[in-house]
């Protein structure tokens, strides 16, 4: 779900909150060492992320933050705040053409840069959370 967060509502805090799970503690972020992407540059989004980035002259860049049960990737645009919030059920990431990651939710994507080892090992630690997480899968038992 796309969402505006630029302002401290409860209505869309509990909305976020029940979809991905709330904040991690502070002693588990520093166990996990640290839960929150460096700055990504966008390469290409779906139709719906692109009107609201088109509007002003910045440079498109978003940060992922992991949660329990998904992840929530923010951009700015117009001095406003907007989060794509995934659930982990609901995400799909491919690596794509040479340094591209694609993150998926629905019909929403986002295409993001991954130049640095930083970005590809925070991408390594969003898969592996998200499969400690899974349900224990039919083959398994």
């Amino acid at each position: 779900m796309l969402l505006n967060v630029s302002y401290n509502n409860t209505a869309i805090t509990r909305k976020v909150d029940a979809e991905v799970g709330t904040p991690f503690t502070l002693k588990e972020r520093w166990k996990m060492g640290g839960i929150g992407s460096p700055k990504l540059m966008i390469t290409e989004t779906s139709v719906e992320i692109r009107n609201l980035l088109i509007l002003d002259n910045n440079t498109d860049t978003c940060n992922i933050e992991i949660r329990p049960k998904g992840i929530i990737v923010r951009f700015r645009s117009l001095l406003e705040t907007f989060a794509l919030v995934i659930p982990y059920y609901k995400l799909v990431i491919y690596k794509g053409d040479f340094a591209i990651y694609s993150i998926y939710r629905d019909h929403y994507f986002i295409k993001v840069r991954s130049d640095t080892k930083a970005v590809q090992k925070f991408f390594k630690k969003i898969l592996d959370h998200k499969a400690d997480t899974a349900p224990t899968s039919i083959e398994d038992l």
